[in-house]
């Protein structure tokens, strides 16, 4: 399993690196992918993370799911970045998995992929989540669509995303040896 993890300018560093973490602790392979020119993608509270690759050296077809984490720097580049508007769209209409944090189910949104949906997002954007019915949960699974509301459900998202890739054992072993 292949999971690609878009980072653009002020990505929320929390989300980003957890995510990661946790899918790689599940044998999945993630990804990170710097959407810009270079390696290296500048979080939105002073990190800089060295992605795996750049968006330019990936095939799209390469993976079985995409995973977007949050921060409103890399939401908002990221809701106007036509490449990934058009994958996400490509992997919904071919029945792959999304999954998006805190604002970015916005991006989702952005795509045309949240109609009908039920979804979870960061309370601070709650109002432009026009498109789908909101729920306060910490992580809301609606189909092959997974959203989460921010830094402190990381854990659970991440988990989320496990349980669904390669199934509950391996997510209960993962969460009993990180203590959550």
């Amino acid at each position: 399993m292949r999971v690609l993890v878009p980072l653009a300018e002020g990505f929320e560093e929390m989300e980003a690196v957890i995510l990661l973490d946790v899918l790689r602790r599940g044998g999945i392979e993630a990804v990170a992918v710097a959407m810009g020119a270079a390696r290296e993608v500048a979080g939105a509270h002073g990190l800089t993370l060295l992605a795996d690759t750049i968006w330019t050296e990936i095939d799209p077809a390469g993976f079985d799911m995409i995973a977007i984490p949050g921060g409103m720097g890399n939401t908002r580049r990221l809701q106007k970045d036509e490449r990934l508007l058009k994958m996400l769209r490509e992997y919904h209409e071919g029945g792959k998995p999304l999954a998006a944090i805190c604002a970015a189910p916005l991006v989702l949104q952005s795509a045309g992929l949240l109609k009908g949906r039920t979804v979870t997002c960061h309370p601070g954007v709650a109002e432009e989540m026009t498109d789908a019915k909101r729920l306060d949960d910490r992580v809301v699974v609606d189909g092959k669509i997974i959203t989460s509301q921010g830094p402190g459900t990381s854990f659970d998202f991440a988990l989320a995303i496990v349980r669904r890739l390669v199934g509950e054992a391996k997510a209960g072993e993962i969460a009993g040896g990180m203590v959550l």
